[in-house]
């Protein structure tokens, strides 16, 4: 595949950073063939041009997948390289929270530097069993790996942890043997794994000190060998020491400790014990000031040295041993501060008495002389004789410090020495697992002789390293038939052969060390000549002649030859050691040195504190010089040569399994990732060699099935052929062209680096092509079905718009009609309104002008009028006037013309006179005259009828008013009269008035002052008023607050009331099951106990010896089950006694025996006293939970005395009526049993005297009845009263309150009423607080009971630990005596029960015979001639009546012989799948019962309690024999269940018999309570559950992660991952793999057998719900630890077979078992894979629900999160955080794993059985022939 094809755009590739090492960047443009320069985008956006080297032409590391980022193996990385080794490290680091990872065949550990909860027992559980790919890396599956392949290779086993100081080596070691301990246990009861953890604090303080990497750094090598036998439980172990670091006695770095041993011993100074040691303050000793840092932050060394002392004394080491151990130690310290003085430049002396020395001497117990001239002088020894030569201060100051190291490192290898003779294994060994914790590679500013040693240990094991890795890759590659190519990997043998061989540098060493004034520089020079310039790895500084460089596998390190001979001698004066051998009051001192004097082998180890590498405990020492053995001549290098060769014969005998352990900063910092430090350890700890191995290969392996699996995108349906095998080669052929890429081997298909990620990429651009394509059509049928949808709606719309815009036109035409219309009318109605209006204008002006017009004509007209009428009246009168004047004046004339005239006419008259016709003239003008004139007399006689007519009517009216005016007149005359005495009255009222007036006047001035004054009282009033009126409303306010924080406070305490009732009856309710699960738990390790009884019961008869002849052993099997199962019978003492001494000389004859049987026994009785503490404390849980659960539910609102008073008297006569009834059917029974009628003869005096006595008794215990009745309803109403007394008195009183401070005015009473208001309001107060602290005191007093319960429990469990702690004589003895206590006890109670049984029956005897004798008369009539003599002496006896078979009572009898053949056909020998499937559910368990039934009616206690042992224990030997079978147990669980209820049904008590039958109730037991036999049967059952629940857990437990995680039961929704060398069990489903369907099949036939043997339906469903508990805490738990499942996809599956199991429910109707429910956390992980992580409001829903899950289980998840393809996105780490933000509020366990373990507390709800006894067959072939029907 050419380089042009990977190096596209847009392809992310490495490059080197010199601050994160590599960084990540983008490529910008392709790349081409002959480019000098890529173009490079940087992931911060900054564009880079990256030159390439022009003599390499190397092209940077392609960066893998991100969907491969975050692999569990770094070898499943496609490109494996170093940058992506470091990214995929700080990926799982510091996102995930992960520490661990697999490269290949190494586990990496990366130190946290912070606690976490991984290290649990249920992580054992989760690791134990599984393999080592299924699981997410761990340093448990290492551990399981190793212990798993020792088991099945019959090899032996190594675990090498290496890594530098402060990378948590010790730590991974200790757990790695916690996990053996754990997994293993112990083949003894010494608990070997406890000594072997508790080596670890000895070691620690002896070898651990504080450095500048590491606060608790090892400063020593060991290998621990683990021991196991042949079952491979732990037996013992074995500790192997290296290179202790001896110098940092004498010496230490800034900053840096001593061993943590002297700074114990220092803070401990104070204590008595220590006071003789004279040590004090750590900064006052040489040794252990020069750090500078003598505390560590965080540690407690006093505390440290008591868990120190403790660990000391568990494993062994006598106090005695341990104050010596800390003398030497006190010593050490002391010698370092002895002095020197020069006296010349060649001789020193010490001051004499000098304070140190003295102390030293002191406690060493040597001579102070002596001491002092062997510390400044030495000896010297030639041929012939010995010289004593002073030495230099210098030299002392040496001999000193070698003295204390050499001192150290005896006392080091003597308390190893002890160590292992304390976990020496007792039995032989069979395999053993080592445990190799060792320096890693180490290189500091100046590296010295221990550096060198440590990395020459670490070339020998990075050697071991390499071949074993190259071997495994050789193997794989032959066993897959894969054509073998040799690997060029890098071989460190020059390097080794650099240091060890001939003429190497440790060969020179030891050469100069030999020379008589050898110095480092000759040293360095004769390394310069041999090895410069002539060894590649061997170089010299150039500005140094005092060190040289070796280029090692990680790097070149710089050694100082400072020290290095010095070291390497390691010389102690001879003198020195003698001195100290001869003390004679210290005995551990010369034991230090006592086999110094014996020659030792070449594998003895180094003074440096090195234990041998052999099996055999050899002391290790340091020979003296001067001896003529010439061991003493070995150097330390040459010791520590042949130690580590020794080391790798070791492991190259053993499978080696490897940890690296990686320091992440070196600041301590938690999840802090320091990429240069993490770099430089990869390469140091071959990490990257192994990468590079692998790399040179072909890494990247799959099975044809998960290739076929993975990449059947690519592929075309013509390609894809049956075989497998040959479609993926023809596939591949397409897509790789070059055949070197990849290998077919038998199994697998074998790539070769960065293989897999071309195959991804082209997985990926074909997926992303069908996407788009998808995506294409998609859109489109969407685009076209929106398309069509937008049409159709458009259409709509239209239609719709246009017929709105039609009838919005005809509205509009008929709206401008009318608008037209409207406005017709309105401009007509404003044209017409104006109109009026101007009309009416008009009007009104028109008229107001006429008006004024005419006003003014008329003023004219009258003033015209008047002026006319004076003028008329003035022309009228200037007309008389003239008139008058003229008339006179015309008068005068007219007289005085017509008298001239009248004369002249009276002339002519005279004359005419006298003539006819002027008569004629005359007489016309005359008729006319009086015609008219006769008219005017009519009408005037008209006028005066009329004015007639009104006269008289004026005349009526007259009279009447003259009528009215004379009686006015006569009342005006005594009106007068009246007046004229009312003149006289006014003058005396006139007097009178103007006395009044003066009284006004005085009035009127006292009324100003009064209304002054009332004013101003009407202000103050008013004043006043309003003061009220605001302290009214003030105190309404008040009242209404008052009211309310009182109506609030009574709802809140009684929402609290009723919050805390519901949490107490929960936690009750969590405390009954809690009490259940516990009493469950200790019935299960009795049963334990029971079974390891038998075992050793069954182990001691066949070491015992046979029997004497005539003796037979009592079973003490069956007298412990006759101690458990025993109740209160009519045996005496005296009857006990004979049993007991036959059993006495079968006790002495095997004492051990006898001892565990009181052991057991004891056992046993301290479990029934606490089983019937427990169940009486139960019972007692359950009736305050229901009783707490009635008074919630029964709360009426009124309740009466009188209506109490009747209930409860209803009730008493009611349970006194059923009393009475069962006497009388006693009484009949036992009439008609007796068959006397002797006894009842009539009148009888005896009789009479009982039925007045009965009569008498009975109307005294009505009376005290009523009176306790009484008694009781007054309680009642009381407390009744009490309670609703605050809601009702608050309300009526605010009520009656508020109405009284309407009507109330004054001030005071107000006042008085508001005080008032404050005293009742106290008063609902403290009748509040004192209904709280009752409820509270009642709530502690449960507590408290509760708490007395669980002391006295633990105080039983103290005193049994106790116990079993005596010695074997004390123990027996103890039993005996409680043994012995306890049966006088029970002998005294059962004397006292016997006493008072006589009594009763003697007293009932005669009852009886006088009742008989009196119904008997009543019955056979005449019976007085029968004298009473003859009554006395005829015996009393029944009648036996043949019964025909359907009188059948529904009973069995047996003969006493015949109950061992019963108990063996009916339980022993009865097979489920055989008889027992044909037969009626629970056939055994009512033919057991009829048994006991027909006992029961012989009264036969012995017959009784015999079956019911024989039953119990036949049913615990068929469940011993048979445990392992389902329908076994669930047989017998469903038998004993029936055979439970069968005595409840028919025990005769009234709770149980309301739902029998009349016949079933006559069938009830008659003389024996089997309650105490019942709880034993409860309890049987109980064991029986728990047992059929261990079994069908183990049915499914191989099931359960195959079908319910790895199987892909919708296939091809989830894709395999490439994996890397350790494999995952396929998901494929295979002919062996497990799926869901089996699952299934599993629970039907479950379901099946449990129903087919007529098992409770309530039970039935309890144990569903635990298989489904089973089931979900397995799975989750497998989710939780297995990186690889935590996907969208397998989330799917997982939903998928959650609801295929729901099914599975509704289908057999248990979905109301809460079987479901217990799948509810698997259900939430599930949906938490599967719902969106990115916004806050996804974090607010996950948190909403998830409920069932903790905190760190869903943390866990998210981290966990894993894409198997590119396009789903990861969780961000922000994300998580906010996750755990908003849950950290929220309280729940810390655990991560649920417990697998955990079985819900079973209960047996009472379930009657319909099934007549009397119909009941027994089948022949049930074998029961001896058994007969009664």
């Amino acid at each position: 595949m050419a380089a042009s094809e990977l190096y596209t755009k847009y392809a992310r590739v490495w490059i080197p950073d010199p601050e994160e090492v590599w960084k990540s960047a983008e490529l910008l443009k392709d790349y081409k063939p002959g480019d000098k320069v890529l173009q490079l985008r940087l992931e911060e956006g900054k564009d880079l041009e990256y030159c390439l080297d022009q003599k390499t032409k190397e092209l940077p590391p392609l960066r893998n997948p991100d969907i491969l980022v975050g692999e569990n193996d770094l070898t499943a990385l496609s490109y494996l390289h170093e940058p992506a080794v470091l990214h995929n490290l700080k990926v799982r680091f510091i996102d995930s929270k992960l520490i661990y990872t697999y490269c290949g065949i190494v586990l990496v550990a990366i130190n946290p530097y912070e606690q976490l909860p991984i290290y649990g027992e249920d992580i054992i559980n989760a690791y134990s069993g599984q393999n080592m790919g299924d699981m997410d890396p761990h340093i448990f599956a290492v551990a399981e790996e190793a212990y798993k392949q020792m088991a099945r290779d019959e090899r032996n086993q190594s675990i090498i942890v290496s890594g530098e100081s402060g990378a948590g080596k010790t730590v991974s070691a200790k757990y790695a043997m916690r996990y053996f301990a754990t997994v293993s246990g112990s083949a003894s009861e010494a608990n070997v794994e406890e000594k072997v953890l508790a080596s670890n604090p000895i070691m620690e303080s002896i070898g651990n000190a504080k450095t500048t990497r590491n606060d608790n750094s090892s400063r020593f090598g060991k290998y621990i060998e683990i021991g196991f036998d042949k079952r491979y439980r732990i037996i013992g172990a074995n500790m192997r020491t290296y290179l202790l670091e001896k110098s940092r006695v004498v010496f230490q770095a800034e900053e840096e400790r001593n061993y943590h041993i002297f700074y114990q011993l220092c803070a401990s100074a104070a204590l008595p014990e220590f006071k003789t040691l004279r040590l004090g303050n750590a900064n006052y000793f040489h040794y252990t000031k020069q750090g500078g840092s003598p505390v560590i932050d965080g540690v407690d060394d006093a505390k440290e040295m008591v868990n120190t002392r403790q660990a000391c004394t568990l494993l062994g080491i006598s106090d005695s041993y341990q104050m010596g151990i800390y003398q030497i130690l006190a010593g050490i310290l002391h010698l370092g501060n002895v002095e020197f003085a020069s006296r010349d430049s060649d001789s020193c002396i010490i001051p004499p008495k000098h304070e140190p020395l003295t102390i030293f001497c002191d406690l060493m117990g040597v001579e102070y002389e002596e001491m002092a001239h062997w510390l400044c002088h030495r000896k010297l020894a030639t041929a012939t004789e010995t010289y004593i030569k002073p030495i230099s201060k210098l030299h002392a100051i040496n001999a000193r410090d070698a003295l204390a190291k050499h001192i150290y490192a005896n006392l080091f290898n003597w308390i190893v020495d002890h160590v292992n003779k304390a976990l020496h294994a007792t039995v032989k060994q069979h395999s053993f697992i080592g445990v190799l914790d060792i320096y890693g590679f180490e290189t500091f500013e100046i590296n010295s002789f221990e550096q060198f040693c440590i990395n020459y240990a670490n070339e020998k094991l990075q050697q071991q390293f390499n071949m074993h890795v190259f071997k495994l890759e050789q193997e794989e590659y032959m066993k897959e038939q894969i054509p073998w190519t040799l690997i060029d990997f890098y071989d460190n043998q020059p390097c080794i052969n650099l240091i060890e061989a001939k003429m190497g540098i440790l060969d020179l060493l030891d050469e100069e060390c030999k020379m008589p004034k050898g110095s480092d520089d000759t040293w360095a020079q004769k390394l310069y000549n041999t090895h410069l310039n002539k060894c590649a790895l061997f170089e010299k500084p150039r500005l140094s002649n005092k060190a040289f460089i070796i280029k090692h596998f990680a790097d070149k390190v710089e050694y100082q030859c400072e020290g290095f001979l010095e070291k390497n001698k390691d010389t102690v004066y001879e003198e020195q050691i003698k001195v100290l051998k001869s003390s004679k009051k210290f005995k551990l001192l010369p034991e230090l040195f006592q086999d110094e004097e014996k020659a030792i082998s070449p594998t003895s180890a180094t003074p440096s504190g090195r234990v041998p590498l052999s099996r055999t405990a050899v002391k290790p020492a340091k020979a003296r010089p001067g001896q003529a053995s010439k061991e003493h001549k070995k150097t330390v290098g040459h010791q520590f040569r042949n130690s580590l060769h020794l080391l790798m014969e070791t492991l190259n005998a053993t499978t080696p399994h490897y940890v690296r352990c990686i320091k992440p900063n070196d600041f301590k910092f938690p999840f802090t990732f320091d990429e240069k430090r993490a770099v430089q350890q990869l390469r140091a700890c071959g990490v990257l060699e192994t990468i590079r191995i692998s790399a040179a290969g072909f890494p990247s392996r799959w099975t044809y099935q998960e290739f076929f699996s993975r990449y059947r995108v690519l592929m075309k349906q013509r390609d894809v052929l049956g075989d497998r095998k040959q479609t993926c080669k023809n596939v591949l052929e397409k897509l790789i062209l070059d055949k070197d890429k990849y290998q077919f081997g038998k199994t697998k298909i074998f790539f070769r680096a960065g293989q897999v990620a071309y195959l991804e990429k082209i997985r990926a651009d074909k997926l992303r092509a069908a996407c788009i394509r998808i995506q294409k059509t998609i859109r489109g049928w969407l685009m076209r079905k929106k398309y069509v949808r937008m049409r159709k709606a458009a259409i709509t719309i239209q239609r719709y718009v246009r017929g709105y815009q039609a009838r919005c036109y005809a509205n509009f035409l008929r709206r401008t009609r009318a608008a037209i219309t409207i406005q017709k009318f309105q401009r007509m109605y404003v044209v017409h309104k104006r109109y009026q209006c101007m009309r009416a204008a008009t009007i009104a002006l028109q008229a107001l002008l006429r008006g004024y017009m005419a006003r003014n004509k008329y003023q004219m007209m009258l003033r015209e009028h008047k002026s006319i009428i004076i003028q008329k009246h003035v022309r009228g009168w200037l007309a008389r006037v003239h008139y008058h004047r003229t008339l006179k004046a015309i008068v005068y004339l007219q007289c005085c013309y017509r008298r001239m005239m009248a004369k002249r006419e009276l002339k002519k008259l005279k004359i005419e006179a006298r003539s006819v016709e002027r008569y004629k003239k005359l007489h016309i003008g005359l008729e006319n005259k009086i015609m008219q004139l006769q008219r005017k007399i009519d009408e005037q006689n008209k006028e005066y009828k009329s004015l007639m007519e009104k006269l008289s009517n004026l005349e009526i009216t007259y009279s009447t008013e003259t009528e009215k005016l004379r009686s006015d007149v006569e009342r005006l005359r005594m009106s007068e009269e009246e007046a004229k005495n009312a003149a006289n009255r006014v003058l005396s009222l006139q007097e009178e008035i103007a006395k009044l007036r003066k009284e006004l006047h005085q009035t009127q001035s006292e009324k100003k002052t009064i209304e002054e004054w009332a004013d101003k009282y009407k202000h103050e009033t008013e004043q006043l008023v309003s003061e009220l009126k605001e302290q009214n409303t003030l105190l309404k306010t008040e009242k209404e607050e008052l009211n309310r924080r009182i109506h609030d406070q009574a709802r809140e305490i009684t929402e609290t009331m009723e919050k805390k009732l519901v949490e107490e009856t929960k936690q009750l309710e969590l405390d009954l099951n809690d009490e259940r699960l516990r009493y469950q738990n200790l019935l299960n390790e009795f049963s334990r106990l029971e079974e390891r009884y038998d075992d050793l019961k069954d182990e001691m008869n066949l070491m015992v010896s046979i029997p004497k002849p005539g003796h037979k052993r009592t079973d003490s099997t069956h007298s412990s089950n006759e101690s458990e199962y025993t109740f209160s019978s009519e045996i005496t003492e005296a009857e006990d006694l004979p049993v007991r001494m036959e059993q006495e000389p079968s006790e002495k004859k095997a004492p051990l025996d006898m001892s565990l049987f009181l052991k057991l026994q004891k056992r046993v009785t301290e479990l029934e006293q606490e089983k019937q503490s427990l169940q009486d404390e139960l019972d007692r849980k359950e009736e305050q939970a229901l009783r707490a659960k009635a008074k919630e539910e029964e709360r009426p609102p009124m309740r009466g005395a009188e209506l109490e008073y009747e209930s409860l008297k209803r009730q008493e006569l009611e349970s006194e009526n059923k009393k009475l009834k069962n006497e009388l059917n006693e009484l009949q029974k036992a009439l008609t049993e007796t068959r006397s009628p002797e006894v009842t003869a009539p009148g009888a005096p005896a009789y009479r005297v009982l039925l007045d006595q009965l009569t008498s008794v009975s109307e005294e215990l009505e009376v005290r009845k009523e009176e306790v009745l009484i008694l009781r309803s007054q309680l009642v109403s009381q407390k009744e009263a009490i309670q609703p007394k605050e809601d009702k008195n608050t309300m009526t009183d605010s009520t009656i309150l508020l109405e009284d401070v309407q009507k109330m005015k004054d001030k005071g009473e107000i006042a008085q009423a508001y005080i008032g208001l404050k005293e009742t309001n106290r008063l609902l107060e403290s009748q509040l607080q004192s209904q709280k602290k009752s409820h509270e005191n009642e709530l502690e007093s449960l507590r408290g009971e509760i708490q007395s319960l669980k002391e006295e429990n633990n105080r039983q469990q103290q005193l049994l630990a106790q116990n079993l702690q005596l010695p074997p004589e004390a123990r027996i003895e103890a039993s005996l005596q409680h043994e012995i206590t306890r049966l006088t006890n029970e002998n005294l109670d059962l004397m006292e029960q016997l006493e008072k049984q006589d009594k009763t029956v003697r007293k009932l005897k005669k009852q009886l015979k006088v009742f008989a004798k009196k119904i008997g008369e009543l019955e056979v009539g005449q019976m007085e001639n029968i004298s009473p003599g003859q009554i006395i002496d005829e015996p009393i006896r029944p009648v036996n009546i043949p019964r025909k078979e359907k009188d059948f009572q529904g009973m069995l009898e047996y003969k006493k012989e015949d109950e061992q053949k019963l108990v063996k056909n009916l339980i022993l020998e009865l097979k489920p799948r055989g008889v027992a499937v044909n037969l009626i559910p629970g056939l055994p368990a009512y033919i057991l019962f009829m048994c006991v039934r027909h006992a029961d009616y012989l009264n036969d206690d012995q017959k009784v309690r015999s079956l019911l042992t024989s039953t119990i224990n036949g049913i615990k030997k068929v469940l011993k024999k048979r445990g392992d079978d389902f329908e076994t147990v669930s047989f017998w669980l469903s038998n004993t269940c029936r055979f439970l209820h069968c005595l409840k049904q028919y025990s005769g008590e009234e709770g149980f018999m309301k739902h029998n039958t009349p016949r079933q109730n006559e069938h009830c037991l008659t003389n024996f309570d089997l309650a105490e036999y019942r709880q034993v049967l409860s309890d049987l059952a109980i064991q029986i559950y728990q047992q059929l629940v261990r079994v069908l857990e183990n049915i499914l437990q191989p099931m359960i992660v195959s079908g319910m995680l790895e199987h892909e039961t919708i296939q091809g929704v989830s894709g395999v991952k490439p994996t890397g060398l350790r494999k995952r069990t396929s998901s494929i489903a295979d002919e062996g793999t497990y799926t869901l369907d089996s699952i299934i099949r599993q629970l039907n036939s479950f379901h099946s057998v449990m129903c087919q043997h007529g098992m409770d339906p309530e039970l039935i469903k309890q144990v569903v719900k635990q298989m489904f508990y089973i089931i979900g805490a397995i799975t989750l738990n497998n989710l939780l630890l297995r990186k690889d499942m935590c996907s969208w996809s397998k989330g799917m599956q997982i939903r998928y077979n959650v609801s295929q199991l729901e099914e599975w429910l509704r289908d057999k109707n248990l979905m109301n078992s809460g079987a479901k429910e217990t799948l509810e956390p698997l259900i939430q992980a599930a949906q938490l894979l599967q719902v969106k992580k990115k916004t806050d409001e996804d974090a607010e829903a996950i948190c909403s629900m998830c409920n069932a899950l903790t905190t760190a289980q869903i943390v866990k998840v998210l981290n966990l999160y894993t894409p198997v393809n590119e396009f789903e996105e990861r969780v961000l780490v922000s994300f998580i955080r906010t996750i755990q933000m908003r849950l950290r509020d929220r309280k729940d366990s810390p655990q991560l794993l649920m417990d697998a373990k955990h079985i819900f507390p079973v209960t047996f709800p009472f379930n009657p059985s319909s099934l007549a006894l009397e119909t009941i067959q027994i089948p022949a072939s049930l074998g029961l022939g001896f058994i007969s029907r009664v």
